[in-house]
């Protein structure tokens, strides 16, 4: 059994919903708790009767440390200090001997069981975001991603953890300070900081759009491949980070904004289908009179920002996916 966690709004509802589907169609034995970051998003997961996880209230989650520095952080800075505290939460509550922190816009391809058994007897396992050169931020913000981080319940996973819990909760704000961060510039010292810390090799893990170009994608009886243009090395692709996905008014997405780009067969094999998929969730949640307003008030439109030339040409938008 495999236990990860994370943690969404109704904003992030659909690709929440996304990610377990992913896990039930590929994991042989999980389960997902989610700490649900408002009453909607509770709510809805609470009466869904989806299989393989606990939601957890906000409510239930926040402790007096949380709920002290809530006011002195913005929605995005708020997520990244609970991060830590939500991993240590499960591992508490519910006794676990490990768990796996997930974010909520990863899409899961292959078993992540991979992955972990990569840790062997290390205690606390990290991924780097492998940056393209062209992209690479690893000095201010960070050589690790807080996306795939798993802790086991042993000293070192949670002498680590709970270190980091507290630095979070000291300073966690989107903006560069004194060598930090966020909550993932922490980690770029914890193999000299820590014991038992193993560093994911597996190339199929953690793929992103900051990495994408350095790999061909190869499809293979209908399961994809990543392969290493470097060296032509051929990896199972485990899980993708769909960072940047937006959505615009008029039936307009665009991938990753204007930050990254990409070959036209990502676009296809990876973004497409995903896409389709969050579109008929949402489609789910409207028959089920889920109100979707916290999604809607996120869309932006492209139209009346005046960005859309920018956007169109840098991004791939691909439209009418509906």
């Amino acid at each position: 059994m495999i236990n990860f966690c994370t943690l969404f709004n109704s904003n992030y509802l659909t690709r929440g919903i996304a990610l377990n589907e992913s896990l039930q169609r590929v994991c042989a034995s999980y389960h997902l708790y989610i700490i649900a970051f408002d009453d909607a998003c509770y709510e809805y997961l609470y009466n869904s009767g989806i299989p393989n996880f606990t939601v957890i209230s906000l409510a239930a989650f926040e402790d007096e440390k949380l709920l002290a520095i809530k006011p002195t952080r913005n929605a995005a800075e708020y997520c990244w200090t609970c991060t830590p505290s939500a991993l240590l939460y499960c591992i508490e509550k519910y006794h676990l001997p490990a768990c796996t922190y997930i974010d909520a816009d990863l899409l899961f391809y292959q078993d992540p069981k991979i992955l972990l058994d990569e840790m062997g007897g290390a205690s606390v396992l990290i991924t780097e975001h492998n940056y393209t050169q062209l992209y690479d931020v690893s000095a201010t913000h960070g050589k690790y991603c807080v996306q795939f981080m798993c802790f086991k319940n042993n000293i070192n996973g949670m002498t680590a953890l709970k270190w980091w819990r507290e630095s979070c909760l000291d300073w966690c704000y989107d903006r560069l300070e004194d060598g930090r961060f966020g909550d993932q510039k922490y980690l770029d010292d914890w193999l000299t900081r820590f014991d038992g810390v193993h560093v994911l090799r597996h190339e199929g893990g953690g793929v992103a759009p900051w990495n994408i170009q350095q790999y061909t994608l190869v499809n293979k009886a209908d399961e994809l491949y990543i392969k290493n243009k470097r060296n032509q090395n051929l990896f199972p692709l485990i899980f993708y980070h769909f960072h940047g996905l937006k959505f615009y008014s008029n039936d307009w997405v665009t991938c990753s904004g204007v930050l990254y780009e990409f070959t036209g067969d990502i676009k296809e094999q990876i973004y497409i289908p995903y896409i389709k998929q969050l579109v008929q969730i949402e489609k789910e949640l409207k028959r089920r009179r889920y109100c979707l307003e916290c999604e809607r008030s996120a869309k932006q439109s492209a139209i009346q920002t005046g960005n859309l030339p920018a956007v169109c040409k840098k991004s791939f938008i691909i439209n009418q996916v509906r």
